[in-house]
């Protein structure tokens, strides 16, 4: 097979072109664009790959079975021929085009093009809502549930896996010292967090009561997490203080987790801190609220301080109930197995839901679904000496890591910026994650799964929407523990994906799957699963959409808990330039008036006042990309002298609108804020500042503010900036100045002038 696979390996590169090469080379496989169909069915071919290739981690390859090699890693590993020289001069040329087309555009007074613009407008109308330059590859529809963007569906009918890791033919290992609730006594059985809320029985009377029940709540003050509130729309509301000292023993860890978590969590646990035991003071509050089953927003957790800290804390809780929804299915087998026929209660055996996955943890990009996974690992093997056994780790590392080189060195960006996009910012992906005892499969199909690890837009391309032939939520329907992670993101890549998972969650399933019915609990039959599954939710910041996902979708029986605390001095003591800010109330019917209002207010008030030539170099700030089309058509209808850079703007139409507005050529610069959250450039020129509305993150309004800095030539008197916002802005408006002189600005109905005096 050499001579002829290297022959034909040779003569498909030799008909690329360069470019495609380089596709190739960066993305795995060839661009759809050039796509070649072939009647033929088309024989698979395996090579063997060299060692050099090979960058992952082989700590699994002896416990797990050969790994086949997919084609696109057969291609990868033949680019790797190509000479040095080759690819140097493929650069040299790549870079020439770039600065012809550059000097091109600059010596264009000519604006985005109208395919341009149609392109871009059509791109962020899409459900989509990639903002980034992703994998170009589009999902097809024929993969099955829980495959990822690269793997073919003949990978997952090895049966020697399925059985493995199945629940039903498998059995408690004594010798392996796994912990079974059932086994406990009386006194523990009923202790235990885990058994009291899935044994927890709810009446036909309180489930049609919940939806006119006001809701109950009630505040309280915890030394680390701060102001609390407990809420719930069953009648009884429990409210209880963390402990001053945590003991592993009395939070019911299943084994071996009492063990590893010390040992992983290590890091965490220096200085000041070691002395409060095997949690940092926020995570033991953290866990103590998990661990009650209740439903938790926690609106603080962010990249750059305590990320790592609260992904730690939630995967410990996350594998401590996967673990012992097993340990009882297993035991329970064992039971089933030793009992005689006809001997014995049914419902003694009612132990797991109505499909097989029990965790779904959303996160952003597949760094974060790397870390987790990792994270998984670590807390079942420990300082063990025996390892465990990790399916496919080979290929999830070389799928989900990154390569270091692969960024440019060069680039500088704020802190925060490089916490969040760290790794591979992929946002398209999904994977199914099987863990019995001491054994985990990495790419188990979703229905053989007790872990989802997935983004948004990954999860979107498998629910589908109504009317499409090919879609799959029947693996929704029975998830006891949602845990979503960087709940902010998703507002800057596209909410509405989070909305259409929210809305099929814990849906009755369309298809039994095979399920045992006999073993599936009765609030699960009952569709009730929505009253038991209990859900994490984590962000930087506290926005409406949020609050308004946490307040409608969780209603957990046990309660909910949010953090409230509000922000003392705001964003804009950050601010390091002397300017004026203007704060221009206008004000709204309702909720849903606002955005004609706003518009309104804009046209008729504020943007006459910066018509004057005298007030050029005026940057308008706007955080809505719908805001963004809406006023680009206004100003162009108005044929006013302006340009634009939203997140789908190419990269030569970006250089060529800075250009024109530092030189002054154009009046007005708009500015998306998905495009700051992507790019983080610094626009050099502005002298009038508008923020449209204020921004989602209030670091962001310190940081467009110094902006000013970066060209300065005198002109500092003259300086400007206007913000536009309403009573529905109270949040966001709090985060910007204070909650104290926030509340101030909302009482007295009037516009604000405030004047900050420069560094501090």
């Amino acid at each position: 097979m050499g001579k002829r696979s290297s022959r034909s390996q040779s003569q498909l590169l030799s008909t690329l072109t360069k470019k495609q090469k380089k596709h190739l080379r960066d993305f795995g496989e060839e661009h759809p664009f050039y796509d070649r169909v072939s009647s033929k069915e088309a024989k698979p071919q395996i090579c063997q790959l060299s060692e050099n290739s090979d960058t992952s981690n082989s700590e699994s390859e002896s416990e797990s079975e050969p790994e086949e090699v997919s084609g696109y890693h057969k291609l990868l590993a033949t680019l790797k021929n190509v000479s040095e020289e080759e690819e140097e001069e493929e650069e040299e040329e790549e870079e020439e085009d770039e600065d012809a087309l550059a000097e091109a555009e600059m010596n264009s007074d000519s604006d985005v093009s109208k395919e341009e613009e149609t392109a871009a407008e059509s791109a962020g109308m899409q459900d989509r809502g990639n903002v980034l330059p992703a994998d170009p590859k589009e999902k097809d529809w024929d993969e099955p549930p829980g495959t990822s963007q690269q793997e073919s569906p003949e990978e997952f009918t090895d049966t020697k896996h399925e059985s493995l890791f199945s629940l039903e033919t498998n059995f408690l290992e004594e010798e392996s010292g796994g912990h079974c609730p059932l086994k406990a006594s009386q006194g523990q059985i009923s202790s235990d967090p885990f058994l009291q809320h899935v044994n927890k029985e709810l009446k036909e009377r309180e489930i049609q009561a919940v939806a006119t029940n006001p809701k109950t709540t009630q505040e309280l003050k915890w030394p680390t997490l701060g102001q609390l509130v407990f809420s719930s729309k069953f009648q009884k509301l429990e409210t209880f203080k963390p402990p001053k000292d945590l003991d592993l023993k009395a939070l019911y860890l299943q084994k071996p987790l009492e063990s590893t978590w010390t040992k992983t969590n290590s890091q965490f646990l220096s200085g000041p801190q070691k002395s409060s035991g095997p949690f940092t003071p926020l995570q033991k509050e953290l866990f103590v609220v998990m661990n009650s089953y209740r439903d938790l927003f926690y609106p603080e957790r962010t990249a750059l301080k305590n990320g790592e800290e609260v992904r730690q804390v939630y995967c410990l809780h996350a594998i401590n109930h996967v673990l012992k929804a097993n340990a009882q299915v297993l035991a329970n087998n064992s039971r089933r197995r030793g009992q005689k026929p006809g001997v014995g209660d049914d419902d003694d055996f009612r132990d797991q839901g109505l499909t097989r996955p029990k965790v779904l943890i959303v996160v952003p990009f597949r760094e974060a679904a790397l870390r987790v996974v990792q994270l998984f690992i670590s807390l079942l093997e420990g300082d063990s000496k025996k390892k465990i056994i990790v399916s496919n780790k080979k290929r999830f590392n070389g799928e989900y890591g990154s390569d270091p080189e692969e960024r440019p060195p060069n680039l500088k960006r704020p802190e925060d910026y490089e916490a969040v996009f760290v790794g591979n910012i992929d946002d398209h992906f999904r994977i199914g994650v099987a863990i019995l005892q001491r054994s985990i499969r990495l790419y188990a199909p979703f229905y053989s799964s007790d872990i989802l690890i997935a983004s948004p837009l990954g999860l979107r391309t498998i629910i589908g929407a109504d009317g499409e032939k090919k879609r799959d939520f029947d693996f929704l329907s029975s998830i006891e523990l949602l845990i979503i992670d960087q709940a902010d993101i998703y507002l800057m890549q596209n909410w509405e994906h989070v909305l259409h998972l929210m809305n099929h969650m814990n849906l009755l399933p369309l298809d039994s799957h095979g399920v045992d019915f006999s073993r599936v609990r009765m609030w699960s039959l009952n569709n009730w699963s929505k009253y038991y599954r209990q859900t994490l939710l984590f962000g930087a910041l506290q926005d409406a959409q949020i609050n308004s996902v946490f307040n409608k979708y969780c209603v957990n029986v046990q309660g909910q808990v949010a953090v409230r605390n509000v922000p003392l001095t705001g964003s804009i003591s950050h601010v390091l330039v002397q300017l004026p800010h203007v704060f221009q109330r206008m004000e709204a019917d309702n909720l849903a008036s606002v955005i004609d209002a706003r518009f309104n207010f804009f046209v008729n008030k504020i943007l006459p006042q910066y018509r004057d030539a005298v007030m050029s170099h005026t940057l308008i700030y706007v955080p809505s990309y719908f805001d963004f089309v809406r006023l680009r058509n206004y100003f162009k209808k108005e044929d006013l002298n302006f340009t634009h850079i939203c997140e789908y703007t190419q990269k030569s139409a970006i250089s060529r609108a800075r250009h024109f507005f530092l030189h002054g050529e154009r009046q007005f610069l708009l500015l998306t804020e998905r495009f700051h959250f992507y790019k983080r450039y610094t626009i050099k020129g502005i002298r009038n500042l508008i923020f449209y509305e204020l921004p989602t993150y209030p670091h962001f309004y310190s940081e467009v503010c110094n902006m000013l800095r970066a060209t300065t030539r005198g002109e500092e008197a003259a300086w400007t900036c206007t913000i536009l916002y309403s009573k529905y802005d109270a949040q966001r408006l709090a985060a910007v100045v204070g909650a104290e002189r926030a509340a101030q600005m909302l009482q007295s109905k009037k516009n604000v002038h405030l004047f900050i005096t420069g560094e501090r």
